[in-house]
C-alpha cells in the first residue's frame, strides 16, 4: 500500500494514507516541542529573577503562538486553505456572541490583567468580604488563597469592574492599629507611654513612620486608647499575629504597672429609701 493513496474523500478534499500517519506525528512532536519550549523559556526568565506574573503572561502567549502555527502547518499538510473555514468560523462567531457573552468578557478581562498587571500574583487583594492572595491569573478567572487555606475562583471581569483593594500593588507597607480601653482614673500619661513601649519592642512594627499613641475617646466604660503603626505584611494572619503579640506585651505591662484593663460594667443609683421585706 502506497502512502499516496487516497484513503477517502471528504467534501472533494482527498486524503491520503501518508497524511493520516504524518498529521498526528506532527501534531504530538510540536505539542512535545511546545511544551518543552514553554518549559525552558519560564527557567530562563526565573533565572533572571523576573516576575512571576510577567512569567506567566509570556507562558501563556507562547502557548498560543505556538499552537495556532502547529495547526497552521497541520492544515498545510493537509492541503486545507484558511478559506474553507471562511464560513464555519464566522457562523461559530455569532454562536459564541450571543451563547457565551460572559466568557469572553472574563477571557478578555484575563489578557488585560495579565497585560496591565493592575492584580499581580502573590499580591494580598480584599475583594467583597473575602482577602486572600494570588496564585494564579488564567484566562477565565483567578485563583485567591483566603488565609483560612480555603481558595476562591473570581470571575475576571469581577476584579476589572468591582473595586478591588490590592494591599501590595505598590509595597508591603501596612499600617494598622491596636486598640485598648483603661479604667477611669488611670494615669493616662503612663498609659500612653506603656502602649508606646509595648509597640517599639516588637520587631516587626518599622521605625519610621513612627508609632503614634491616640487618647481616642471617653468611652461609657474606659478611657480608649488608639495606637497606630506601620509594617510590612504580605497577608491578613501576619497583621494579627503582630496585632496579637501587641495585645500580649500591653497586657504584661498593665500588669506591672497596676494599671486596669476596664470592661463593660454598670452603675446603678437608686432615689429615695428601701425597705426589705422579710418572706414569711
Amino acid at each position: 500500500m502506497s502512502l499516496d493513496e487516497v484513503m477517502f474523500t471528504i467534501y472533494g478534499q482527498d486524503f491520503t494514507l501518508g497524511q493520516l500517519v504524518i498529521i498526528p506525528t506532527v501534531l504530538i512532536v510540536g505539542y512535545l516541542a511546545i511544551h518543552w519550549l514553554a518549559r525552558v523559556i519560564t527557567n530562563r526568565l526565573v533565572a533572571l529573577d523576573m516576575q512571576p506574573d510577567i512569567i506567566h503572561l509570556v507562558r501563556r502567549i507562547f502557548y498560543i503562538v505556538g499552537l495556532v502555527v502547529l495547526a497552521i502547518t497541520a492544515l498545510d499538510l493537509l492541503n486545507v486553505p484558511l478559506t474553507a473555514f471562511a464560513f464555519v468560523s464566522g457562523a461559530i462567531a455569532i454562536g459564541v456572541g450571543f451563547g457565551a457573552q460572559n466568557i469572553i468578557n472574563n477571557f478578555i478581562s484575563g489578557w488585560i490583567l495579565m497585560w496591565e498587571r493592575p492584580i499581580r500574583i502573590g499580591d494580598y487583594l480584599e475583594v467583597g468580604e473575602s482577602t486572600g492572595t494570588v496564585e494564579s491569573i488564567d484566562t477565565r478567572s483567578t485563583r485567591i488563597r483566603r488565609p483560612d487555606g480555603v481558595h476562591m475562583l473570581i470571575p475576571n471581569s469581577t476584579l476589572l469592574e468591582n473595586t478591588v483593594v490590592n494591599w501590595t500593588l505598590i509595597d508591603y507597607l501596612t499600617r494598622t492599629v491596636v486598640r485598648v480601653g483603661v479604667a477611669y482614673g488611670s494615669p493616662v500619661k503612663r498609659v500612653a507611654d506603656l502602649i508606646m513601649q509595648a509597640t517599639v519592642e516588637q520587631e516587626a512594627v518599622l521605625k519610621e513612620p513612627v508609632p503614634n499613641v491616640v487618647f481616642e475617646d471617653f468611652g461609657d466604660s474606659a478611657l480608649i486608647f488608639d495606637v497606630y503603626f506601620w509594617v510590612n505584611a504580605t497577608a491578613e494572619r501576619n497583621l494579627r499575629v503582630i496585632r496579637s503579640d501587641i495585645r500580649f506585651r500591653i497586657v504584661e505591662l498593665f500588669e506591672a504597672g497596676e494599671i486596669e484593663i476596664a470592661f463593660p460594667q454598670q452603675d446603678v443609683h437608686l432615689d429615695g429609701n428601701i425597705t426589705l421585706l422579710n418572706p414569711k
